[in-house]
């Protein structure tokens, strides 16, 4: 094998990541979704999950799921989940990092409920889809494709059992597959020989920035406000009672908060945790960064004051020119 020279391994990173990107933005990519599936039984599971998050459980549909928060009692977000109603259970997706952490809280307020956790991870794999070319792919399955955002469907493929979830990104075409983790690698060599490409997971970052979706534990952080977030979708606000909803109410009735998460445009180098300032003030902080392997710019997710969103002051973070720009980014990228 020939050995490599930095800017060979440059060039070669450059490349798989422009790869990448037109795979999951024009093509097809699949990759192993960092994700862990839990399954909540018990007659008072419904009740129960409904008063611990942010969207609407009660009239959650069969097969049918929803994204929400959990915060806590000042209501600052702890996590973030997908819901989905399988009938006689619930189904928890979250993403692994935040495992341990939300089913401590969920345990924690079990009391007198009948509501029974089981972790699911060790039995089910879930195997991501993204790119304007998936449902192509995925047709080659024989899979019903035509499902509105979060529609879950139990299906097969040569006699292995599929769960197929419509993913709720409006800005680039996804898909899950939930698989038993023996029939993984099967599932996936059928996507790969049917025209998907593998991504890493730089790319299924970039990606993430692309399209304007915050993470939590680095857009989201402790002291967030499910509002900053600009993930309405996360909330309902007929449903009730829930940990934190006095919170969310009081800043709806209000009208406002003081921050937004939005896209930005950088003239520089910046790393994520810069702050933004105009001069010399704090006014924002950069939350995510990455490179665009074709223009050779940065773009990044962040918060900035209101006031400063539309304003005609210039802002800085460090060295770098900032420049606030609307989501998702790939407009800008395309």
């Amino acid at each position: 094998m020939p050995i490599l020279t930095e800017k060979d391994q440059a060039t070669s990173t450059s490349s798989d990541s422009r790869r990448d990107l037109t795979a999951l933005l024009g093509g097809c990519g699949i990759y192993k979704a960092d994700r862990a599936l839990v399954s909540l039984a018990g007659r008072d599971r419904v009740r129960w999950l409904n008063g611990m998050v942010t969207n609407n459980i009660r009239d959650l549909a069969a097969g049918h799921g929803v994204y929400a928060f959990v915060l806590n009692p000042q209501g600052h977000v702890l996590g973030d989940l997908y819901v989905f109603n399988r009938g006689e259970s619930l189904m928890l997706e979250i993403e692994r990092a935040q495992l341990d952490t939300l089913l401590a809280i969920f345990r924690k307020y079990i009391i007198m409920d009948k509501v029974e956790i089981e972790d699911l991870s060790d039995k089910l794999a879930v195997i991501g889809v993204a790119g304007a070319k998936s449902a192509d792919v995925l047709a080659t399955l024989k899979v019903p494709l035509d499902l509105p955002y979060l529609k879950l469907l139990d299906t097969t493929w040569n006699a292995i059992p599929i769960t197929l979830v419509r993913g709720d990104n409006p800005f680039a075409l996804n898909y899950e597959l939930f698989v038993a983790k023996d029939n993984a690698e099967a599932v996936s060599n059928a996507l790969f020989e049917s025209g998907a490409g593998a991504v890493q997971n730089e790319s299924l970052e970039a990606l993430r920035i692309l399209c304007g979706i915050p993470k939590f534990g680095q857009d989201i952080r402790e002291r967030t406000l499910p509002q900053e977030t600009g993930q309405e979708r996360a909330l309902n606000f007929t449903k009730g009672c829930y940990i934190g909803q006095e919170i969310v109410e009081r800043i709806r009735s209000r009208g406002a908060v003081h921050r937004m998460f939005m896209g930005f445009e950088l003239a520089g180098s910046v790393a994520a945790g810069t702050k933004i300032q105009s001069e010399g003030k704090d006014v924002g902080e950069i939350t995510s960064v990455m490179d665009d392997p074709i223009k050779g710019k940065q773009l990044a997710l962040g918060y900035l004051r209101k006031e400063y969103a539309g304003g005609d002051k210039q802002l800085r973070a460090g060295e770098a020119i900032v420049k606030p720009v609307n989501l998702p980014l790939s407009g800008l990228f395309s």
